[in-house]
């Protein structure tokens, strides 16, 4: 049977190839030498892959130190005596670092210790150009490529016999493609970093910023209250000092009048005592419960236009300081004093202002209609009530304060004696009541009750009642009391006539 030559080749193609596999070529006498030759560079590529694996796994140290081992393996592989790793300029721009360069006992070199062919080489590697691959000085080239593209390369002066194989050139590759992606890696890493630290700063300015504008907005809030607050109070003094002007010039003077009437009366009726002979005693006595009347009110008067002509200021005052410059106003004839027990509780502003006004009102009635000596004003807190009373040692009845109340506010008269009602409606105002009693002194006690809380609706603000019309109150009750008596007197004295 003839053989077919066609089968035989294709037999022949599919037989194991020993070269190929080993790298020995069997029909040489140098068989031994080139399997020790295969076996050394087979052992350089095994050690070359184990440091490329040391290399990988050398991230902590970042990326100087990745580049370092991958060139300390190149010169290892090559028994090179210069090894250079460069990026090219204009590539990675972000990627630190940008070479690093290796001598015969894998020491890192700096630039300036380079000899002058060694330089030369770095440069053209940074530049970029092209060089052959292998060539007669002993250099080998391998580029650094990164996604399809040269961003600079490895390049070796080899210590080798003869010039490497091409599977040290892939080992070279393999090297510097992984340099390449370390340097990829650095240079986003210190995009990142950057990115973070720009954040960072842009965050601590935004914060910052917040913070001062934060203390800015609640210093202009406090600005325009104390704004709003001086524009309030400069109202409030002229108004105060309108009044206090209108009260010297009008009722004070009428006030005076009405004094100097009365030592006119008492003298008249000391003169028609003289020229009738009948006893005017009881005339002139009351004629002088009047006259000192009258100065008692005068001295009110004047009191008041001097509260009304100081300045006030924009400072908040509790309940009890407000009930201590009463008190200290009020002490004189009648000696005056303030407790206070419990926890302090704060109060609105309107309700402080009607609860001083009330006391005032209290204190007045004790001074011109009690005969008290002494009198003790009390605030008490309580956890759901506050009260504020005034006592006296004097010889009022309650049931009958409570019976003179009960008239005055069902009664419409001319304004006088209105000062338990207007203490009543101010009370009243505020959400409390009104109680007369019995005070442990022997004279009358006025309690004023305040549950709590308050409700909303009782601070109309700081303004509100400062500026409405005051009521009626017993500080003119005292003038209209003495003109009532003087005319009383002066008709007495003109029926015995």
């Amino acid at each position: 049977m003839t053989a077919d030559p066609h089968r035989a080749e294709d037999v022949d193609t599919r037989r194991p190839d020993l070269a190929s596999l080993t790298g020995l070529r069997s029909g040489k006498r140098s068989y031994y030498r080139e399997y020790r030759e295969s076996d050394e560079r087979l052992a350089r590529a095994v050690r070359a892959m184990d440091s490329i694996s040391r290399a990988l796994v050398r991230t902590v140290e970042g990326p100087r130190g990745l580049l370092e081992e991958v060139a300390r393996t190149a010169s290892a592989h090559l028994s090179a005596q210069w090894t250079l790793l460069s990026l090219a300029d204009g590539q990675l721009p972000g990627a630190r670092p940008r070479f690093v360069v290796v001598d015969s006992e894998r020491r890192v070199v700096e630039d300036e210790e380079l000899p002058a062919g060694v330089r030369r080489e770095l440069g053209s590697l940074r530049a970029g150009h092209q060089a052959p691959v292998i060539d007669t000085r002993g250099w080998v080239r391998v580029p650094m490529n990164l996604e399809g593209a040269t961003v600079g390369g490895i390049a070796l002066l080899h210590g080798l016999p003869s010039d490497p194989e091409p599977g040290d050139l892939s080992v070279l590759r393999i090297l510097a493609n992984q340099a390449a992606v370390s340097l990829h890696t650095s240079e986003q890493f210190q995009a990142g970093t950057a990115l973070h630290r720009r954040a960072q700063r842009l965050h601590d300015e935004t914060a910052a910023q917040a913070r001062d504008l934060a203390e800015r907005t609640a210093a202009l809030r406090r600005a325009q209250d104390r704004l709003v607050v001086a524009d309030q109070w400069l109202i409030v003094d002229e108004e105060r000092h309108r009044i206090a002007r209108e009260l010297h010039d009008t009722v004070a003077q009428q006030v005076l009048t009405v004094g100097m009437t009365v030592d006119l009366a008492e003298r008249d009726a000391a003169q028609w005592q003289e020229q009738h002979g009948a006893s005017t005693a009881p005339i002139r006595q009351q004629l002088r419960v009047a006259r000192d009347l009258s100065r008692d009110v005068v001295d009110q008067l004047r009191q008041a236009i001097y509260a009304l002509s100081q300045h006030r200021d924009d400072t908040v005052r509790s309940l009890p300081e407000l009930l201590s410059e009463l008190v200290r106003q009020h002490d004189g004839k009648v000696s005056v004093r303030l407790r206070v027990h419990g926890t302090e509780i704060a109060l609105p502003e309107s309700v402080r202002h009607e609860l001083t006004r009330a006391v005032g009102e209290a204190l007045f009635n004790v001074k011109v209609h009690s005969g008290a000596t002494r009198a003790v004003v009390r605030v008490n807190y309580r956890p759901d009530l506050v009260i504020v009373s005034v006592a006296d040692d004097g010889h009022g009845d309650p049931a009958q304060l409570r019976r003179v109340l009960r008239v005055t506010m069902a009664a419409t008269g001319d304004g006088r004696h209105r000062g338990l009602a207007n203490l009543h409606a101010r009370i009243t105002s505020t959400g409390g009541d009104l109680r007369f009693r019995r005070s442990r002194m022997g004279g009358v006690e006025v309690q004023m009750r305040l549950p709590l809380p308050l409700p909303d609706a009782l601070d109309p603000g700081l303004i509100g009642h400062l500026l409405d019309p005051p009521p009626v109150t017993d500080q003119a009750t005292p003038t209209m009391l003495v003109t009532g008596t003087v005319r009383a007197l002066s008709h007495r004295v003109r029926s015995r006539s």
